[in-house]
């Protein structure tokens, strides 16, 4: 019978995953690096995470698209910049049209815009380009919002691209690492039952502690 891991095992919560990945990525810090988060969830990750590094944090809003009667099956996902992933096996296999999936992306890419305004407001993003950029995500399943992000930020030319993630299936983790230039992982579990089961403590983070945050930080 298997057995899930042991407590000592698991996260805490956010907060100490982004303690342990920090730890990780301490090197990192002599490359005056930024810290991309993808909200809602990464953001308590990657606050540890800068607060170690010294370095400025950042958002890069990301939506899954959603089957049309399944949400929580994705079957793609869209960068605020406009860079998206489609899985087609997905799309396929659930048989929707290119109407329905344009009506989503349009749905999805609305709630990025409300999102952006939200938490930056009008301040203009970080600069990327030429800069060592680490994306922090709480956790990957499938890896489509990631692979979204990825591209997007790779699209401003950073100098390297690191992914921080606390969690992943090793599937998700190869296609990941082509995405990036290096991928710090702190957990591959063979047997991947969703990223909530690797927390003990994995309460929503509200849009209220997304702003807080990044008031905190300078941001």
């Amino acid at each position: 019978m298997f057995e899930f891991d042991p407590e000592s095992e698991r996260f805490a919560d956010r907060r100490d995953a982004g303690r342990r990945l920090a730890e990780r990525l301490g090197p990192l810090a002599e490359e005056d690096p930024v810290v991309v988060a993808l909200p809602r969830g990464g953001v308590p990750v990657a606050k540890e995470i800068a607060a170690a590094l010294g370095a400025p944090l950042e958002i890069l809003a990301v939506r899954k698209l959603g089957a049309p009667h399944n949400p929580e099956y994705g079957v793609g996902a869209v960068a605020e910049d406009g860079s998206r992933v489609i899985d087609p096996d997905a799309v396929r296999q659930i048989g929707i049209g290119q109407e329905d999936l344009d009506a989503i992306i349009a749905e999805e890419t609305a709630e990025l815009g409300r999102r952006v305004s939200a938490y930056r407001g009008s301040r203009p993003p970080v600069e990327l380009n030429g800069r060592t950029v680490i994306v922090v995500d709480d956790g990957v399943a499938t890896g489509l919002t990631d692979t979204a992000a990825l591209r997007a930020v790779r699209r401003q030319r950073p100098r390297r691209l690191v992914l921080a993630i606390p969690v992943c299936p090793p599937d998700s983790l190869d296609r990941l690492g082509a995405e990036s230039d290096e991928v710090v992982c702190l957990s591959t579990p063979s047997l991947f039952f969703g990223v909530g089961q690797q927390y003990r403590d994995f309460s929503q983070v509200s849009d209220q502690e997304v702003l807080s945050t990044l008031k905190e930080c300078g941001g």
